[in-house]
């Protein structure tokens, strides 16, 4: 092939090359960019991934199934006739309570999906995604809604099947459970904080026990304050465990615990205002 050949397919080629990268650029310039994606769609989509851990690994499903069942079984049976002459008699009482106390006792986990994704180095792609940046955490919380709805409906039904029978019927027992819901979102936000802030998934659990521990149990949930010394009185009073069980106690049984349920939403709001920013800060700087 001559020297004069071998230039004109070298120019031509060029030329190809020239005219194919200004189409490809005029392509993209024309092409609309599909819009950013809001803080809601980011949020439900994070949201959707935390339900889809649970699709592929569903033994997460154990404490909001086996573990309410256990809870609900064994204290009607062992303390009910000693506490109120009988189980038919305390579940009234204690229903609402147990269900309260697990469905906040499983909010910890929460910190610890945090607390693994980080392990994991999956929360250094997620800061390096353009998006409202809180979604990733907020998509936690939402995932995790859906477990406290799932403890909640569990253990509802075993309290009917052994006897519970509320009086305030559907619209109470649901105020109640939404009441109870809106509380354990906000106070997720105190375990988010504590799965960026500690080093280990077993250093987020034993903090959220060594916290949830006292909480739970020095509140109304077994037995009524009146029966307690006058110096745990004062703490169970100020609980917000305490307003939480007596608000969804008294709203399934079909009154109005306005001042209680002001208390409830005055704590879910101040560990959204306070643990929210610094979580964030976190974060931010993780």
């Amino acid at each position: 092939m001559s020297t004069a050949t071998q230039t004109k397919q070298t120019t031509d080629t060029a030329e190809l090359a020239s005219v194919s990268t200004e189409s490809l650029a005029a392509l993209l310039v024309a092409t609309e960019r599909p819009p950013r994606p809001n803080a809601v769609q980011t949020s439900l989509t994070f949201g959707w991934r935390a339900i889809l851990k649970i699709k592929h690994v569903p033994e997460q499903l154990f404490d909001v199934t086996a573990f309410p069942i256990m809870m609900v079984l064994m204290y009607t049976y062992l303390f009910g006739g000693a506490l109120a002459g009988s189980p038919s008699e305390y579940i009234q009482y204690l229903l609402p309570g147990i269900l309260v106390m697990s469905v906040v006792m499983i909010t910890m986990y929460t910190g610890l999906s945090v607390n693994i994704d980080i392990e994991k180095g999956v929360f250094d792609r997620f800061r390096s995604l353009p998006i409202w940046r809180p979604s990733t955490l907020v998509g936690y919380l939402l995932g995790d809604a859906l477990r406290y709805t799932m403890a909640s409906v569990v253990m509802l039904t075993v309290g009917l099947i052994m006897g519970f029978r509320p009086d305030g019927g559907f619209v109470g027992v649901l105020a109640g459970v939404v009441l109870l819901l809106v509380f354990s979102f906000a106070f997720s936000w105190v375990w988010t904080m504590f799965g960026l802030l500690l080093r280990t998934e077993k250093s987020v659990m034993g903090v959220s026990m060594m916290i949830l521990f006292p909480l739970t149990f020095l509140s109304d949930i077994f037995v009524r304050p009146e029966t307690m010394p006058g110096w745990l009185q004062a703490f169970v009073n100020n609980n917000p465990i305490t307003h939480l069980s007596s608000a969804v106690r008294d709203l399934m049984d079909g009154s109005w615990p306005s001042a209680e349920i002001a208390w409830t939403l005055g704590w879910a709001g101040l560990f959204v205002a306070v643990f929210g920013p610094v979580t964030m800060r976190l974060y931010n700087r993780k």
